[in-house]
């Protein structure tokens, strides 16, 4: 009997993290590079909350040409999907298929798996996390890499920067930083964009 339970308890921590080498079909033909850089546009966001709201009553600014806003919205409508290995569609995804998904959307091509997306982008402090950059965790795997990504929806003065991202437990959900959990895997922050 615990043999058995040793042999479970393996089983549920290997697949507890989100990492997926299973590819999926660009249906996008144009989308065929990654785009890497800062665009000065975003740096707007960085530690602010930007809502429909804001969008709304600041008609005038550029919120609602930004490519990560339109990423981060595209992100949104996967909440509530079941988490699924290597799935990035409505029917179950995982968090890398999240975040896949979401850049492919905006003719942005990303690796598929998240310890492979970690190597893409400029390497940012947590404090100058803005909407629609990458966070990335160590989900206590067995080889210490990368193992889950989440997209970032928005970022606060206060430090508070909250995430959208595929967990085995609960499926596709906004999370916070601050979180024990979240905070203790923290990693490091990139930016696509």
């Amino acid at each position: 009997m615990k043999k058995l339970l040793f042999f479970l308890s393996i089983i549920f921590f290997s697949f507890s993290s989100c990492k997926s080498a299973k590819h999926t079909k660009n249906e996008n033909p144009r989308a065929s590079k990654i785009i890497i850089g800062t665009n000065p546009n975003d740096e707007i966001y960085a530690n602010k909350t930007i809502t429909t709201e804001d969008i709304n009553s600041n008609s005038g600014s550029n919120f609602s040409g930004s490519k990560a806003f339109s990423i981060v919205e595209y992100a949104k409508q996967f909440k509530g999907v079941r988490y699924r290995f290597g799935g990035a569609t409505k029917s179950g995804m995982d968090c890398s298929g999240l975040v896949f998904e979401s850049f492919r959307a905006h003719d942005i091509i990303l690796p598929r798996i998240s310890r492979d997306m970690a190597k893409n982008g400029e390497k940012i402090p947590l404090n100058n996390v803005g909407i629609g950059d990458l966070v990335f965790f160590k989900t206590g795997n067995r080889r210490n890499d990368i193992s889950h990504v989440g997209l970032v929806v928005s970022s606060m003065d206060s430090g508070n920067i909250e995430f959208i991202h595929s967990t085995t437990s609960a499926g596709v959900i906004v999370s916070s930083i601050t979180e024990a959990y979240w905070n203790k895997a923290f990693v490091e922050a990139r930016r696509i964009l």
